[in-house]
């Protein structure tokens, strides 16, 4: 394998927690200069396929006052997570084969939202409620009729019954409650995009590489979280037919490196849940295909709230139990040729 690379002299770690416009034209010719100076093959050479997958790193988690900052106990959690994986991704630039970031995508109606619930007196709940089973069917919490014409053509009673059984469904397969939270990632928005000093580095990967960066999209399926890339929260309405589907085409691809490594926000929710699927369908095809997965334990934190939640230790049981199934936990500073199982 190709020995760790210096860190460009582009790379700024005091601006990793800010949003500015990528040079691209700038940074393509120092990349293929980069290239040139320590002999970097282009990626299909590669002899082991190696895939990063960047989970969610944009701005409503990654930039400190944006929507759902994730801040970890230390309170600054995603941004220091995103300076040690830029700085992973510059040393390892002639090892990974594809970076392969999803993106949390959604528009204002949608299931999590404010706008989607009412109470008795037309309120809608405010960010980080939690809406149970119970609060539906005792109609503390219900489908705002306002919203009927853009989501269900106007029927609101098909949209009502299905937000019951949307919550019962949930409840019946253990998932966290339904969270309403803050307007984020929403599609058009500066909150949507990458962080400023990743997306630079996975420029910089694609030219300096000739890999294209690959962008999987998620969450824009308005009646239903969509935590994981891998699938929605539900699958089916009350009647068992289809609102959405696994995104099996993603998920052979992964299955189908050599090895892929994985970061991103936030630990406790997308990250997990993501890693959780993705051993669901590894388990259902050979187990052993569980240590090809690294996760970088040192660039992704949970979802802490000061005073309101703190998902710390569910997040750290979800990571015991995937270290447990055969996945590999490593830090991003460790050299990857010191990584157990990696061709």
């Amino acid at each position: 394998m190709t020995h760790q690379l210096p860190i460009p002299p582009h790379f700024d770690r005091q601006k990793v927690g800010d949003v500015w416009r990528v040079l691209y034209q700038q940074r393509a010719i120092d990349a293929k200069h980069w290239a040139q100076q320590y002999n970097l093959e282009p990626a299909a050479k590669d002899r082991a396929r190696i895939c990063l997958m960047a989970i969610d790193v944009q701005n409503t988690f990654c930039i400190p006052k944006f929507e759902l900052f994730v801040g970890g106990r230390s309170g600054m959690g995603a941004v220091q997570d995103n300076i040690r994986l830029c700085e992973f991704i510059y040393r390892n630039l002639g090892i990974i084969t594809a970076i392969a970031p999803t993106m949390d995508t959604h528009t204002a109606m949608q299931i999590f939202h404010p706008v989607f619930w009412v109470d008795d007196a037309g309120e809608n709940p405010e960010p980080m409620t939690q809406i149970s089973m119970e609060d539906v069917e005792n109609g503390v919490w219900k489908v705002n009729p306002a919203i009927a014409y853009s989501i269900a053509g106007g029927n609101y009673m098909a949209l009502q019954n299905y937000a019951l059984h949307y919550v019962k469904k949930l409840n019946l397969d253990s998932k966290y409650p339904l969270t309403i939270w803050p307007y984020h990632s929403m599609l058009g928005g500066i909150g949507h995009a990458l962080v400023s000093a990743l997306e630079e580095a996975m420029f910089f990967h694609n030219m300096a590489r000739n890999s294209q960066t690959q962008y999987e999209i998620k969450g824009g399926n308005p009646l239903t979280e969509n935590y994981s890339v891998l699938r929605p929260e539900v699958l089916e309405d009350s009647q068992g037919r289809p609102i959405a589907q696994k995104n099996t085409r993603f998920i052979q691809k992964l299955l189908d490196y050599d090895a892929v490594i994985i970061a991103g926000q936030a630990k406790s929710h997308c990250v997990a849940w993501t890693i959780d699927d993705l051993l669901t369908e590894i388990q259902a095809q050979d187990p052993k295909l569980a240590q090809k997965v690294y996760l970088l334990e040192d660039c992704t934190s949970p979802v802490v709230v000061p005073g309101v939640v703190d998902f710390t230790d569910q997040a750290d049981a979800a990571f015991d139990r995937f270290s447990k199934a055969g996945m590999h936990l490593v830090k991003s500073t460790e050299a990857i040729d010191s990584w157990p199982d990696l061709l």
